[in-house]
């Protein structure tokens, strides 16, 4: 999948290199929003960084100016119908780059290609008490369609979440 930049990150897939920038975001204790505890080792980054290294859509965003990955951006399969023309999003960014709308950008530049595409709905989903990403979800117009539940395999229990969803229509409609 060939990514478009935005003005200030780099979007590509994830390597070796990226290993003690991805262990600063991922032992941050508030990627436990994500559904996954923080890494207590950079052991356990390397693990996690060679199965995103061998997934082509899972995405390292770099800040151009620090030439640092500071997140991630998934892109996956329709986890419930398994629709082609379905995508599911997953998001983290490093505490220190929040609230300066990174996020939205990269977010934008991905619906963009999605929907170039032949994708008619992308979702986004995060969990109940994780109020940043339903506040960046619902800031770029995905519309709520209900709650679920998701098994977060790291911390062994359901936890409820708020499922969005774009639609091709809406995202041309909106843009």
């Amino acid at each position: 999948m060939e990514l478009s930049d935005t003005a200030r990150i780099s979007l590509r897939n994830f390597c070796q290199q990226d290993l003690d920038d991805m262990y600063e975001f991922c032992s941050q204790p508030e990627i436990e929003t994500v559904g996954w505890s923080a890494h207590k080792s950079i052991d356990e980054t390397k693990k996690v960084l060679e199965q995103w290294i061998l997934n082509e859509n899972i995405f390292a965003l770099v800040y151009k100016n620090e030439n640092k990955v500071i997140g991630y951006i998934a892109i996956h399969e329709d986890s419930e119908e398994g629709r082609l023309d379905t995508k599911e999003l997953g998001f983290a960014l490093n505490n220190q780059y929040r609230r300066q709308g990174i996020m939205s950008e990269v977010i934008h530049c991905i619906l963009d290609y999605l929907f170039s595409k032949d994708i008619l709905y992308v979702w986004a989903c995060c969990f109940q008490d994780n109020i940043s990403s339903k506040n960046l979800i619902e800031k770029i117009g995905f519309a709520f369609m209900q709650e679920g539940v998701f098994f977060s395999e790291s911390f062994k229990k359901e936890l409820p979440s708020y499922e969005y969803r774009m639609s091709k229509s809406d995202w041309i409609t909106k843009n």
